[in-house]
C-alpha cells in the first residue's frame, strides 16, 4: 500500500505565506517524480510545482517566483513553500506522485486526500 499525506493547509491572508508538507510511505520502491497539483472550485486540477529526481523542479507559471518546491529524502517528505499568496491561489493542493510501488516494473500516479489552502483579501 502507499500513502501520500498532506499537511500544512489553512487560511491566510494576502500576501501571506504557507508551507505544505507531503510524507510518503508504503510499499514504495523508486519516485520518478513527486509534486503538487490543485484543484480550485469550479476549475480543472491543475499542476503548481514538481521535482524530479530529488534534483529538478517545474513550476506553474503562475506560481514561479513565489512557490518554492522541496524534498527530504531522509524523511521521505516534500514541501511546497508558498509565498505572496493572492486569493487566486486558492484551492485544495494534492500531492501527486509517479512512483514505483515494490515488486512492480510499472511506474503509476498516486495522489493524497489534499488539503485545502484558502487566501483571503
Amino acid at each position: 500500500q502507499v500513502r501520500l499525506v498532506e499537511s500544512g493547509g489553512g487560511m491566510v491572508q494576502l500576501g501571506g505565506s504557507l508551507r505544505l508538507s507531503c510524507v510518503d510511505s508504503g510499499s514504495i520502491a523508486s519516485i520518478n517524480a513527486i509534486g503538487w497539483d490543485r484543484q480550485a472550485p469550479g476549475k480543472q486540477r491543475e499542476l503548481v510545482a514538481t521535482i524530479t529526481s530529488g534534483i529538478n523542479t517545474n513550476y506553474a507559471d503562475s506560481v514561479k517566483g513565489r512557490f518554492t518546491i522541496s524534498r527530504d529524502n531522509a524523511k521521505n517528505t516534500v514541501y511546497l513553500q508558498m509565498n505572496s499568496l493572492k486569493p487566486e491561489d486558492t484551492a485544495v493542493y494534492y500531492c501527486n506522485a509517479d512512483l514505483r510501488r515494490l515488486g512492480s516494473s510499472l511506474y503509476g500516479d498516486y495522489w493524497g486526500q489534499g488539503t485545502q489552502v484558502t487566501v483571503s483579501s
